[in-house]
């Protein structure tokens, strides 16, 4: 069984930077389309961003665009989301999602998920 491990989250000033990674335990993900979800107080889950398998197609939410970049690393088996200039919207929990189906993922239809981790970022 597959798990997808998060890290990286904390508290942070507005315009500051933040950096997730995601793991996964008990198999290599790297045929799968990996992308970021993240769910606010109140508020459903949101697709972020997401990555194919080779590292050379992503694609992100017009709220980040220019702000977050995901970045895979293929020797270490993980997946990135850089967060520069982040503002206090940002604040949710992010979840890491992989697929072998794009459009699955983008639907949040994902075969696996992370348990998230929270980010907020204060004014």
């Amino acid at each position: 069984q597959v798990q997808l491990v998060e890290s990286g989250g904390g508290l942070v000033q507005a315009g500051g930077s933040l950096r997730l990674s995601c793991a996964p335990s008990g198999r290599t993900l790297s045929t799968y389309f990996m992308g970021w979800f993240r769910q606010a107080p109140g508020k459903e889950r949101e697709f972020v961003g997401d990555i194919d398998w080779s590292g050379s197609s992503t694609d992100y939410a017009d709220s980040v665009k220019g702000r977050f970049t995901i970045s895979r690393d293929s020797s270490k088996n993980t997946v990135s989301l850089q967060m520069n200039s982040l503002k206090p919207e940002d604040t949710a929990i992010y979840y890491c999602a992989g697929s072998l189906n794009r459009n699955r993922l983008r639907n949040g239809a994902s075969n696996y998920w992370g348990q998230g981790t929270q980010v907020t970022v204060s004014s």
